[in-house]
């Protein structure tokens, strides 16, 4: 008997629409599914019971939920398995290398960071297919199970992620995402390292759809995220926004160009006064050193013109991460009274807030790039 394909279809799209809507709710009862979902109460158990045997989901505590049942009756919550699937996230930097495992929740299950100097060397990437291979078994976790290894890089990249086209941090052209994976085992793919911390940051507040990242490390990249997806530009350079013009024939910068918002809004333009130290110059700030407020206070003076031509250009949450954005929280007031003092519009400075990954962003985000396709796809 031949299957109609309809049905095949609209029996795929109930098991998804249903598992979608337990991992965004977290929690949620079958009787519940059938009414926010539109479907019969059997075949919300039916397809609960199919991914419960399939280990996607589970059974956890009884509801109050009123929604589909009998009076007197009480339901019983499901829940999906965090640790059903795991993927794995690398963080390439010049200066070291961080890796997380995380889980379909995005909870690191295991991490490790590791000073290394980037070169463009067989040994350095056999290092680090080692260091993963070594975080997988401390983890203990089935290999079986990991969706793929996603790696983050700051630079240029082919539309299809499988080559660095140009990066300056790294001083690489033409390098293939295969010589970071080679002997893995795993799919793998490359993510700009901004564009994977925005993505991250956009992961962690479910209910927001759009957010540009600013990413203020050792240089000034950033990523636009618009209906919970990545814009990245006809040439795949969108959000380099430490290019933008913000003081004409200004200081020199790496790009070879002049006033750059890199020259004025790196974390080295903090950094270069404490020995290279972020947290050294955050702690003499915080004493109230002359000469470090100083500093900072000519620091926020370009940071605020920089965040207010983002804020016109885009309308949306701005969220401040990088190096920089592990310090920032105390200083979020600050930082929007200065942009309320430049800009046209009441109001758009309270759309600038911290990230809420102080550290891994980029390395968490680029794992969520095969999070994503296994929730939407299961």
């Amino acid at each position: 008997m031949v299957q109609d394909p309809l049905s095949t279809d609209k029996k795929q799209t109930n098991r998804n629409r249903i598992y979608q809507l337990v991992y965004q709710e977290g929690t949620v009862s079958k009787p519940e599914i059938a009414s926010r979902l539109g479907i019969s109460l059997p075949t919300a158990i039916m397809n609960v019971k199919n991914l419960q045997d399939e280990g996607f989901l589970k059974e956890g505590e009884v509801t109050d939920a009123s929604a589909g049942r009998k009076a007197g009756r009480k339901a019983v919550s499901i829940l999906y398995e965090k640790n059903a699937r795991f993927a794995i996230g690398t963080d390439i930097t010049r200066s070291h290398v961080s890796v997380v495992l995380i889980n379909l929740a995005a909870e690191i299950i295991e991490g490790a960071r590791v000073e290394m100097p980037f070169e463009n060397s067989q040994y350095y990437y056999q290092e680090v297919v080692d260091i993963i291979r070594r975080l997988v078994k401390v983890a203990g976790v089935d290999p079986g199970i990991i969706l793929g290894a996603g790696f983050s890089v700051p630079g240029v990249l082919s539309r299809d992620g499988q080559m660095i086209i140009y990066s300056h941090v790294l001083q690489v052209s033409g390098l293939l995402c295969s010589a970071f994976s080679r002997g893995l085992g795993y799919p793998a793919v490359l993510c700009n390292d901004a564009n994977a911390a925005g993505f991250a940051e956009l992961w962690k507040h479910k209910y927001r759809t759009d957010a540009v990242y600013l990413s203020l490390s050792d240089s000034v990249g950033g990523a636009i995220l618009l209906n919970n997806d990545l814009y990245l530009g006809e040439n795949q350079r969108a959000g380099e926004f430490g290019h933008m013009t913000l003081i004409r024939d200004g200081l020199p910068c790496y790009c070879g160009r002049n006033g750059c918002m890199d020259s004025y809004c790196s974390a080295q333009v903090l950094s270069r006064h404490t020995g290279g130290s972020l947290e050294l110059f955050f702690r003499k700030l915080k004493d109230g050193d002359k000469d470090i407020t100083v500093v900072w206070g000519q620091y926020l003076s370009y940071l605020a013109m920089a965040l207010n031509n983002l804020l016109v250009s885009f309308d949306c949450t701005l969220i401040l991460g990088g190096f920089l954005g592990e310090y920032l929280e105390p200083y979020i007031k600050d930082i929007q009274d200065s942009v309320s003092k430049l800009t046209t519009f009441s109001g758009i400075e309270d759309y600038i807030t911290a990230c809420s990954y102080k550290k891994e962003a980029a390395a968490v985000g680029v794992a969520l790039l095969y999070v994503r396709p296994f929730i939407r796809q299961i």
